[in-house]
């Protein structure tokens, strides 16, 4: 069953002009603005699970720069809210 969900994220990597492009490739209508050395997402995307979403959209980034971080909130359409560290869910909230 595909959902859809609501992706806000905080990208930190020691090379932000590698993973751009990994970004606009996975996350096509996404809106990306730079803070600092971080790079702030929000995009909606759809899938079946949570946990692959994050873990794909994360490999990908560290296929193009192993240090690279994510912390990422994914909001379901039915309000629950997954909070990520990486590859690790560190808690969900309805």
């Amino acid at each position: 069953m595909v959902k859809r969900f609501r992706l806000k994220a905080k990208v930190s990597s020691d090379n932000i002009n590698a993973i751009r492009p990994v970004l606009k490739a996975h996350l096509p209508k996404t809106h990306i603005k730079t803070d600092g050395r971080d790079l702030l997402i929000e995009a909606d995307l759809e899938g079946s699970d949570v946990k692959e979403l994050n873990r794909i959209l994360l490999s990908a980034l560290r296929k193009a720069e192993k240090r690279t971080r994510l912390r990422s909130e994914w909001t379901s359409e039915g309000g629950i809210t997954y909070y990520f560290f990486d590859y690790v869910l560190k808690r969900t909230e309805k």
